[in-house]
């Protein structure tokens, strides 16, 4: 049995070798990452240009996890909706984009108005309940997959847009692609 130390976070092995190991995995890596032909990397930028996405985000995602950016999971915080009834001003930027959307939406707030209001928007995106910071990780899990499930995505495909560091955590929970601050997304 094995004991951890108080206060060790589990980084990188200090053991003989690691200087080594280090070497012969970035080395590996470049390798693997091939020059792209010219036509592929235009067809790619246009792609990020379609989902919204600055290049270099939309490359980073892709190497990582070897997938095409497929969706976008908001969160009501992200879309700007507090209240009932209450318009998105961010739902015009989005109908142009490329890719499917899905959103959770916080209590107080009623799943099915939030749903109405986008679609009056002119945006389909199917919503459920966001999970609450008090449940337990599978739990949130099921509640980040759940609007995901119900469009078949493919979870390493589907970005997080959202505004605080527990919707952060969704991208963990739920297994997917990433996240990225709302801020910033609406800003490209």
């Amino acid at each position: 049995m094995t004991l951890a130390k108080i206060g060790h976070n589990n980084g990188p092995t200090m053991e003989a070798g690691f200087a080594f190991r280090k070497h012969a995995w970035t080395k590996a890596r470049a390798q693997l990452i091939p020059n792209l032909p010219i036509e592929i990397l235009r067809a790619r930028v246009k792609r990020a240009q379609a989902l919204g996405l600055p290049y270099k985000t939309y490359a980073s995602v892709r190497a990582s996890t070897g997938r095409d950016v497929v969706g976008f999971l908001f969160s009501n915080n992200a879309l700007r909706m507090m209240r009932d009834a209450e318009k998105s001003p961010r739902a015009a930027a989005l109908i142009p984009i490329k890719a499917e959307h899905a959103a959770l939406i916080h209590a107080p707030m009623s799943v099915e108005q939030a749903e109405a209001t986008l679609q009056a928007q002119g945006l389909h995106m199917p919503t459920d309940r966001a999970p609450h910071f008090a449940q337990s990780w599978s739990e949130i899990r099921r509640a980040v997959q759940s609007p995901l499930h119900k469009q078949r995505l493919p979870l390493d495909g589907v970005l997080v847009i959202g505004d605080t560091s527990f919707e952060r955590d969704w991208s963990v929970a739920g297994k997917l692609a990433g996240f990225i601050p709302s801020e910033r997304y609406f800003s490209t």
